[in-house]
């Protein structure tokens, strides 16, 4: 049994607390903003059923492997690989396993802090009653208008990175577990009830069967891949939020046990937002594949129209912000934690510093937009290009990584020490995924994707 290392920056109370944490870091913008629009565009039920499957065959085995890391380190993400792999007795470069991490939380806090910066918009214009009685152009030019001014991109984005940053800087018990505590139990709440009025709209059973009907003509490879890296994205694998949360994980706690609620937890949201959302949409008549503006153009024309909207169109804005922040507190913390151990920064310091290079990163976002709407590098934006490499690329790899250092690099004694497992089926199974079925799946998917795989078919037949 390995010495056991403690955490110079805290530790959660509780295994409980850590399960609120880490479901508040995955259950964000990519639960209830991404999935509704990306299963909206990639055909309902069956790219649910592809979720579904990404999430127990991929994304469970290597959120407990990170989880394993984290807690075995104790330390910031790149330290923690760095001692994990020296205590291996491995090459020193796996330290950049841990970079690629805390660039990827950071690069994707960089553009979820405007779109939050959207929904953070939005309740003020809900509640204010912009959107009573407002025809779908007015609604559309509300959205544009936000878009095409700089200005206001800017402001909302600079105030949510202050919300996030006055969270963080207070610590781990003061500032995470305080904020966690009261968000996820909000949050649950606020979405039971928009559940709740989506019953009552005639169009439940419809909503239902657009998440659970299988049409699996309209799948492609770029819908697993979108799958997959929806499933990283989701439950904050390979960007270091989850690592650097379970190096705050009390000793006795399963980490098996808790990583399945976590992920049960987050899917469980995800499918209710849909739940929510859908028969909201098809009750007023309107197109559920809409895109990234899904909630903010096609719902707000829904909670115009319909009896109590102000005060549901608001609440649903509040729940989105909800969910944002809990998520955003975490993808900053494994930077932060990074400058506190190797640049002796006081934490309230790294923070600040930490947060101003995220909102100044946030500016090409901000600019993606409307200034800067014409540029574009392989057709895409600013924004686009972020998003395709951080969800599609960069989180992929780093689960890819983390499950070949677990399965391969660690040895079988230290990881059955860790997740407190002895070797029998349960253990085995785990192994066997992240050793074998993860890291296939996650390279076929991505050759697949990228159009690499017919190409290497045509070479192997030749």
């Amino acid at each position: 049994m390995a010495q056991r290392r403690s955490s110079m920056h805290g530790q959660w109370s509780s295994r409980w607390v850590f399960v609120l944490a880490a479901t508040g870091s995955a259950v964000g913008l990519g639960n209830i903003w991404k999935f509704p629009y990306i299963t909206g565009e990639n055909g309902g039920g069956a790219f649910v059923l592809v979720y579904l499957v990404c999430i127990a065959g991929i994304g469970i085995p290597i959120m407990m492997a990170e989880v394993l890391l984290g807690r075995r380190g104790r330390q910031s993400p790149i330290n923690t690989m760095a001692t994990l792999a020296r205590e291996a007795k491995h090459s020193p470069h796996w330290k950049y396993l841990g970079w690629s991490g805390v660039l990827a939380g950071f690069l994707i806090l960089s553009y979820y802090s405007v779109i939050a910066g959207w929904a953070l918009s939005y309740v003020f214009r809900a509640a204010s009653g912009r959107f009573t009685d407002a025809s779908a152009d007015e609604v559309g030019a509300i959205f544009n208008n936000l878009l095409a001014s700089p200005e206001s991109l800017l402001a909302w984005h600079t105030i949510f990175m202050v919300m996030t940053m006055v969270v963080v800087a207070r610590g781990v018990r003061h500032g995470l577990e305080k904020a966690i505590r009261f968000l996820m139990p909000a949050l649950f709440m606020l979405l039971l009830i928009m559940v709740g009025y989506a019953l009552n709209t005639g169009y439940f059973d419809e909503g239902l069967a657009f998440l659970f009907d299988a049409d699996f003509s309209s799948l492609s490879g770029d819908s697993v891949l979108i799958a997959m890296g929806h499933a990283f994205f989701t439950l904050s694998l390979g960007m270091g939020a989850i690592m650097i949360y379970g190096s705050y994980v009390p000793e006795k706690a399963s980490i098996a046990g808790t990583t399945f609620m976590i992920a049960g937890a987050d899917t469980l949201v995800a499918l209710v937002a849909g739940m929510a959302i859908f028969p909201i949409v098809f009750a007023n008549g309107l197109e559920p594949g809409q895109g990234p503006g899904l909630i903010f153009v096609t719902l707000p024309i829904a909670f115009g129209q319909m009896p109590g909207g102000l005060f549901f169109g608001t609440l649903f804005f509040v729940l989105v912000v909800f969910a944002a922040w809990s998520s955003a507190i975490s993808l900053i913390e494994p930077a932060i934690t990074w400058l506190v151990e190797n640049k002796g920064m006081k934490r309230a310091t790294a923070s600040i510093g930490a947060g101003i290079v995220t909102w100044f990163v946030g500016l090409g976002t901000v600019l993606s937009f409307n200034l800067w709407s014409g540029y574009t590098l392989f057709d895409k934006t600013f924004f686009d290009l972020l998003d395709y490499l951080t969800a599609n690329i960069m989180l992929p790899l780093g689960g890819l990584f983390i499950a070949v250092f677990a399965g391969w690099i660690m040895t079988r004694e230290a990881t059955q020490d860790e997740l407190r497992m002895r070797d029998h089926v349960g253990y085995r199974l785990w192994r066997f995924l992240v050793r074998y079925v993860t890291p296939a799946a996650v390279i076929v998917v991505f050759l697949e994707a990228t159009g690499l795989l017919g190409w290497l078919m045509t070479v192997l037949e030749r």
